[in-house]
């Protein structure tokens, strides 16, 4: 039994416009509570195992064909959520829905007990998800007011530059988020030269990529290169938010370049913006906090059940949800406490 601070209503003909909203919210939510048993235990693997088999056995009921598109790998790497596999009830009048998963976004940051780790999953019409190779993707992303303005190649001053003036500040006053990488020490350099602060992180692509879209989170951009399926599914969040976003796949393997072409990638060089990486008109996009964040609390566990903050959008009806959930234990007397 669980208790949402907003309600929905279900559609009466099948499809990605149904509201599949809170179905996908429950596959997240248990994902993020079966981890957070383990949050601060030191085994991020078995962290990362419990939110998989969790986020795989609650998808078994969604009213779907569904198909993992971007997940734990594939099939011969990842014994579920690997990509191709089928997903969801499978019934003929199910609608066919590509599904984009990081079951637990920030396995050392669970593992550690430290913010911003998060389960996560996008979901489109089919083929309105890039499907992108487990490489690596050099990004830049802002929030709306400074949509357009930057670009992967100009040099980073010129960027930090724009959105300063798109945002009607100094430079001086952007906080960049940049992961914490050797690859990413001149990056740094530039940052910093330019004038701009600079939060750096140690996990937690898709989570960054979210802050910076989000007025009020202190968060003005994200720059450097993550991972491309992270990309993938920040870009799905990114069109729900109205923001903006570049990415470019870099660091890919021979074997990754020969696969690219079975998935509809045939310029390599090619900077892609949010709606090319996720170009669905029917995106669903849901994460539950494991731990504590800028924007979702960690899960919380009382004596009568558990308590869960989530984020939920749809970009077709220009919703952003935040979903505070109690999960009740099945107790006669059972109290609830706020």
């Amino acid at each position: 039994m669980s208790t949402n601070t907003t309600t929905t209503t279900t559609a009466s003909r099948p499809g990605i416009e149904s509201d599949l909203a809170l179905e996908f919210l429950q596959v997240v939510e248990e994902a993020a509570i079966g981890c957070a048993k383990l949050m601060g235990r030191g085994d991020r693997t078995q962290a990362d195992l419990v939110a998989t088999e969790s986020m795989r056995s609650t998808m078994e009921s969604v009213r779907m064909k569904g198909c993992i598109v971007i997940g734990e790998g594939e099939r011969d790497e990842a014994p579920m959520l690997y990509i191709g596999e089928k997903v969801g009830r499978q019934q003929d009048t199910d609608p066919e829905i590509d599904i984009a998963v990081d079951p637990l976004e920030g396995t050392n940051l669970c593992a550690t007990g430290a913010p911003g780790a998060i389960t996560v999953l996008a979901a489109s019409e089919r083929g309105g998800l890039l499907h992108a190779p487990d490489c690596y993707m050099e990004k830049i992303i802002v929030g709306a007011p400074a949509s357009g303005v930057v670009h992967l190649d100009r040099p980073v001053e010129e960027n930090l530059k724009a959105i300063a003036v798109a945002m009607k500040r100094d430079v001086e006053d952007l906080v960049i988020i940049v992961l914490d990488r050797p690859r990413h020490e001149k990056l740094i350099e530039d940052i910093r030269k330019a004038g701009a602060r600079i939060r750096l992180i140690s996990d937690g692509d898709v989570a960054a990529g979210i802050a910076a879209a989000v007025r009020g989170t202190g968060v003005h951009a994200v720059m450097g290169v993550g991972g491309a399926p992270e990309g993938v599914i920040t870009a799905a969040a990114i069109r729900c938010l109205n923001g903006y976003m570049e990415g470019r796949l870099v660091g890919y393997t021979k074997e990754q370049e020969a696969r690219m072409a079975g998935m509809g990638i045939t310029d390599l060089k090619r900077i892609y913006r949010a709606d090319e990486l996720a170009p669905g008109k029917n995106i669903i996009f849901a994460a539950t906090g494991v731990t504590e964040g800028p924007l979702l609390k960690a899960v919380r566990f009382f004596g009568e059940g558990v308590r869960t903050s989530s984020l939920v959008m749809k970009l077709n009806i220009g919703k952003v949800r935040f979903i505070d959930t109690i999960h009740l234990d099945r107790q006669p007397n059972a109290e609830i406490r706020f």
